[in-house]
This record gives structure tokens, sequence and C-alpha cells, in this order.
């Protein structure tokens, strides 16, 4: 991975831990993450206008990529109606790294070794201590399911999206087209699990939403640029140091706790990042 690679990588990260914090912020959290997939599907239609068409082989990929933000957008509105952003946002992103870790391995795609190896493996033990606070802390561990069924789905479009977007050759039109496949199915699946009652906007909810829309979707066009000139895996792993910006963040806003825990992970996510880069 090369320097300006592990930059963007990191500045994405921020900007992921900043949107998730308009999302908690707001009363309704799935009405805000509905407005936010609406908006990003907006920004997406008017840069496909700009941009060539994809192949025939590239559509499946969109289509997956769709359906699977959908469900992480979903499982994750659902986490934070459960639990506080320092707890859901290191379960929710943490187990992420080790699937894809897995399953790239398993199937021979981008497979990394030594010290790039080691950092997401120490990456990864940083964020499980970061995240295990909600066994010991008597918070409540329905928050968990949804927080994991996140993780998954995390892991599934990274996995979807790095591959698509290298058939496509076009990160950015691709997640382009991604985004205008979710905000078109997201308001549908809503409407069936939530009801009308999430379709009440004002205009400040709109300008919220396209606010987060735009964050959001900056912070996934680097990383799935990355993507294409990095191993998806080590990509995955290092976007997770967003963990660190959502600890200061949720202390910063929320008044989250501060503690030894917290700062021992801390540090080990830092040594992970570290090796990444070794």
């Amino acid at each position: 991975m090369t320097l300006t690679v592990f930059i963007a990588v990191l500045f994405a990260a921020l900007l992921h831990a900043g949107w998730n914090v308009l999302i908690k912020t707001g009363t309704s959290k799935q009405k805000a993450m509905l407005l936010m997939s609406v908006c990003q599907g907006m920004i997406g239609v008017v840069i496909i206008l700009l941009r060539d068409l994809p192949g025939p082989d590239v559509w499946v990929w969109i289509a997956a990529s769709g359906v699977i933000h959908c469900a992480y957008q979903l499982f994750l509105a659902y986490a934070y109606e459960q639990g506080d952003l320092s707890r859901v946002y290191p379960i929710a992103r943490g187990t992420a790294p080790f699937l894809v870790l897995v399953t790239t391995a398993a199937l021979g795609i981008d497979v990394i070794a030594g010290t790039e190896l080691w950092g997401v493996i120490i990456l990864l033990l940083g964020i499980l201590l970061m995240a295990r606070g909600v066994f010991t802390s008597g918070e409540s561990r329905r928050l968990l399911p949804f927080a994991f069924g996140s993780a998954v789905a995390t892991a599934g479009y990274s996995m979807v999206d790095g591959l698509g977007a290298r058939i496509y050759g076009d990160p950015l039109a691709y997640v382009a087209w991604s985004m205008v496949t979710s905000g078109a199915l997201y308001p549908v699946l809503i409407w069936a699990v939530k009801g009308r009652d999430m379709f009440g906007w004002t205009a400040a909810d709109l300008r919220g939403g396209m606010a987060t829309g735009a964050i959001s979707m900056a912070a996934y066009m680097i990383v799935v640029w990355a993507m294409t000139l990095a191993p998806i895996a080590l990509v995955t792993a290092l976007r997770e140091t967003s963990i660190l910006f959502a600890m200061v963040l949720g202390w910063l806003v929320f008044g989250d706790k501060m503690n030894a825990t917290k700062i021992g992970a801390g540090l080990l996510i830092l040594a992970g990042v570290v090796l990444t880069r070794a």
C-alpha cells in the first residue's frame, strides 16, 4: 500500500466516523439512515450521467452491492437505537476486517502476509478489546445481533465492491451506481419494516440527509478507489481505524466515558496501523 493510499484511507475513516455521529445524533436513527440513503442515490444519479455505462459483467456486482448496503444500513440503524456509539461502532466495524481476511484468504484473493498480516491481527484485537465493554458494563445486549449483522454486511459489501470496482475499472462510477441502487431499494424496505411515518420529512431533515449522504459517499468512494490499488483485506482493516475517531467523537459529542480499556484498545489499534504500513 502506497503512502497516498494509506493517507486517503485514514481520511475516509475520519469521514466515516463523522457521518455515524450525525446518524446517532438524530432522534430517529431509521429516518436519518433513510434520508442518507436517498440523498446518496440523488448524488449518484448526477455522477452516473457524466460517466460511461457499466458493461454487462458489472451489473450483477452492482445489484449485489445495493442489496447488501440496504442490509447494512438497516442493521446499523437498529443497533444505534439499542446502544451507544462507542459500543455499537467498534462491534459493527471491528468484526468486518476479520471476516474479510478469512474469506479472501480462503478464496486466494489478495492474500497478505508478514507484517501486514500481523498488523491486521493486532488491529482486530484492539477493536475487539474496544467492544468488550458491552459484556461487562451492564449495557443492553439487544444491540449485539444488529451490530454483528451490520458487520457481516460490511464484510460482504467490502468484498463485492472491491472486486466489482476492479471489473468496472471506474471506482467513482461503480460507487455511484451502487448508491443509486441502494437508494432506490432502501425506501421500499423501510416502508415495509417501519411504515410511512418514516417519510414525513422537513426541510431541516433533507439538509441533514444531504450532508450525511455527501460525507458518507465521499468516504466510500475513497475506500473503493483504494481497493482497486491495494489488497481488499488490508484496506478494510485500515479503514476501521475510524473506531479511534468514533471513540474521540463519542467522548466529545455524547459524553461517552473513557477508561483504561478503551485507551489500551486505542494503542493496540495504532500499533496495528503502524504494522500495516511496515
